[in-house]
């Protein structure tokens, strides 16, 4: 989960300038949200069914409602088109990462990318992440200190690297002061 807000942070400082503190936080929750479907294993939803884990809350389609519904419901009315526009791509992105992310790992079932169209999950064929356990529990275990050496390493890294280089090679906005007369 944590990483999941990582690369929601560091694809967020490609916006200048700094993106307002509620989009900011509305990707953070977009970017977790998928795992939301772990709250169905208490009801019986089992792991490959349409709405278990890495199933429907993982697919393409319900990052693109997740980030429409949240950019209407964050943004003030009269927000230019360009900028719902901006911030409803960014809303998406972070979401679908997700399913990529849990798609490089070396275990589950895979993502179902296309969901509801096809049901099949997906892995990508590069997969150097750690499956992470489910259950705040297991986080402190030898398993869970694997699973963030290898976030840390293909996760981090590359998102701080990814800021960095946002921060340096974006130009900053010019803001023109107009002459009162």
């Amino acid at each position: 989960m944590f990483s999941h807000a990582v690369v929601a942070s560091s694809l967020g400082s490609w916006y200048r300038p700094a993106l307002l503190v509620r989009v900011w936080l509305a990707a953070i929750i977009c970017s977790a949200l998928p795992d939301i479907d772990v709250i169905g294993f208490h009801f019986g939803i089992r792991y490959g069914d349409f709405l278990g884990h890495r199933g429907f809350t993982h697919s393409l389609l319900f990052a693109a409602v997740l980030a429409a519904l949240v950019t209407v419901a964050i943004l003030p009315l009269g927000t230019p088109q360009r900028g719902r526009v901006s911030i409803a791509l960014y809303l998406f992105l972070v979401t679908a990462a997700h399913g990529v992310l849990d798609a490089m790992t070396n275990g589950g079932l895979g993502v179902a990318f296309f969901s509801p169209f096809d049901t099949r999950r997906y892995f990508l064929p590069w997969r150097p992440l750690r499956v992470a356990p489910i259950g705040v529990g297991h986080f402190f275990s030898p398993w869970g200190l694997a699973v963030m050496r290898s976030e840390l390493l293909w996760i981090w890294l590359p998102a701080a690297l990814f800021a960095l280089i946002a921060l340096l090679v974006r130009p900053p906005r010019v803001t023109r002061l107009r002459a009162r007369g």
